[in-house]
């Protein structure tokens, strides 16, 4: 311009300002020696100056924070609205800035950006990491105005226009992510931040923002969601029930095994006490002191419980626990559970069928076989009888007959009696239970007593010959394994419960072999079996107690 002082001034991310004092309004053009010389000066524009310096400090207000993030040290804001007297180049103080803003975004492992909106597309500026991300130089990818919205992913154009409108209009900044295409085709993820500067009257400014590459972070995420898909398809594929439960027993994951065998969705019980769904009331503080032991470092323990359903029905679940553990602090419990409810229905059916061919065996033995037996043996006494008053040498040969039958007569009857322990009738336990420490004392020699100091009267067969299988086991025990000489066997009913002891002077458990582990794990079953639960422990004064509480509804006094 002719007559006019001329400036080469090079757009940086903050408004130079080349003489304050004239407040001249100019123009520029960028020559070549001046691209060659600097990256950072390689977006040369015109530029309009305004008539005050503070454009340069609400400038770098807005990157405060921004260089905070990769600066230790403090920033410092120098307020060209209020100088001093004792600085006479102010030019210098701007330059200065200048410098701290090229140091800061060429640090950056990001792509910053600056778009004017009140001076044309081509008032803009990228950083000089644009190339080394994208493979775009600075003056490619600033040349031509669309290829910043060419790049974006085709997918993902209508969200960032949705979400840049929503900016413009509200003013509040933009944060999201997107996919951009590189000049070899790769696609890259992008987090993108960006903000809207007003000026002072509320008319729109600038953009400012970053772009930071996270594709790698993304890959990473895909991975680990593909991990948890495998994952997912794993839990809800196995048969198995499958509880996760964060520290205070709120569900965080509950598997499709869950869903079917309790007709509850995972969205019905997320984050909802385990407790307050599906456990009995009476079961509930069993449950969290076995899960406090499992947060404790204790040994995974099985566990059995009744799971109520969404129809009020029950469903009999075995369970075993373990912790994820995080450092010292236990994150997670996960409970797996196997449905046991059919299983348990067949098992007892097949006991009740066998204990009731037992009975119809022992029955027969004792009705049909030993019957027939005394009548031979009556008749052979009979003939013995004869030949002896006939002074017959084979009188001796029918008297070993007898002998012999009255010796089959004799086993068959404790055949019958092993079959059927117990007769069918109320007190057939006690009787039952009387004979048989009878029977102990004869067979080991050692002492043991039956008591029962008021009558307990079991009606149901099947329940009084689980009670006495189980004392005559725990007696076996004693005797053969824990040497014990003192037997004691107890039967009485308090407090709305049944209750069947053994106690013994023996050895305890300590100095049992573990050979004996089936004859427990079946007399805990028969526990289980009539309702009740099994006790085994050491007693204070030498031995072992075994205890088996059942329920009182199948007594009657």
């Amino acid at each position: 311009m002719a007559g006019s002082p001329s400036y080469d001034v090079k757009t940086n991310l903050s408004p130079q300002i080349a003489d304050i004092n004239d407040h001249a309004v100019t123009k520029s053009n960028m020559n070549s020696e001046s691209q060659s010389q600097d990256n950072w000066n390689a977006s040369t524009v015109p530029y309009k100056f305004l008539d005050d310096n503070a454009i340069l400090f609400e400038a770098e207000k807005t990157l405060k924070g921004l260089a905070e993030v990769f600066f230790q040290g403090r920033a410092v804001l120098l307020d060209p609205r209020e100088p001093t007297r004792s600085d006479p180049q102010p030019v210098s103080r701007v330059l200065n800035v200048e410098e701290r803003y090229r140091a800061l975004v060429e640090q950056i492992p990001a792509v910053v950006f600056m778009a004017y909106l009140d001076k044309g597309i081509g008032e803009a500026y990228v950083s000089p990491q644009i190339e080394a991300a994208l493979g775009f130089s600075q003056i490619e990818w600033l040349e031509d105005p669309m290829r910043w919205y060419q790049q974006i992913h085709p997918d993902d154009k209508q969200r960032w226009s949705t979400e840049a409108a929503e900016m413009f209009l509200s003013g509040q900044p933009l944060k999201s992510a997107y996919r951009v295409l590189a000049r070899d085709g790769r696609v890259l993820w992008f987090h993108c931040e960006a903000k809207m500067i007003r000026r002072e009257d509320g008319q729109p400014w600038f953009i400012h923002g970053v772009g930071v590459d996270i594709t790698e972070l993304k890959k990473a995420e895909n991975e680990l969601q593909q991990e948890r898909n495998v994952l997912s398809a794993i839990l809800d594929t196995v048969g198995a029930l499958i509880v996760v439960l964060d520290p205070e027993g709120r569900i965080v994951r509950f598997n499709r095994a869950c869903e079917q065998s309790t007709g509850y969705s995972f969205a019905d019980v997320q984050g909802k006490y385990i407790w307050e769904l599906f456990l009995a009331a009476e079961e509930i503080e069993d449950f969290k002191v076995l899960l406090q032991q499992s947060r404790s470092g204790h040994p995974p323990k099985e566990y059995e419980s009744r799971w109520l359903t969404s129809d009020g029905s029950s469903r009999l679940i075995s369970w075993s626990t373990t912790v994820l553990v995080r450092g010292q602090e236990v994150t997670h419990t996960i409970a797996t559970g196997i449905d046991v409810t059919e299983r348990k229905r067949l098992e007892k059916t097949i006991l009740e069928v066998s204990a009731r061919e037992q009975r119809r065996i022992g029955q027969d033995l004792h009705d049909g076989l030993g019957q027939h037996l005394t009548g031979i043996a009556f008749l052979s006494k009979v003939l013995e009888e004869k030949l002896c008053e006939e002074s017959v040498p084979e009188s001796a040969d029918a008297a070993k007959i007898v002998l012999l039958v009255n010796d089959a007569i004799r086993k068959t009857k404790e055949l019958a009696r092993g079959l059927l322990p117990v007769v069918s009738e109320a007190q057939g336990l006690m009787a039952a239970l009387r004979q048989c420490a009878e029977e102990t004392e004869d067979l080991f020699r050692v002492t043991c007593r039956f008591e029962c100091d008021s009558p307990v009267l079991i009606n149901d067969v099947s329940v009084a010959t689980h009670l006495y299988l189980i004392a005559r086991e725990a007696l076996n025990n004693a005797v053969k394994h824990g040497k014990a000489r003192q037997l004691l066997i107890r039967l009485s009913a308090s407090d709305g419960e049944g209750i069947l002891s053994i106690r013994d002077n023996g050895v305890g458990l300590a100095e049992i072999p573990l050979t004996t582990g089936m004859g427990l794990n079946i007399m805990n079953y028969r526990a289980r079996m009539v309702g009740g639960s099994l006790d085994v422990r050491n007693r204070a004064d030498g031995g072992v107690a075994v205890c088996c509480t059942f329920p009182l509804p199948i007594l009657r006094n």
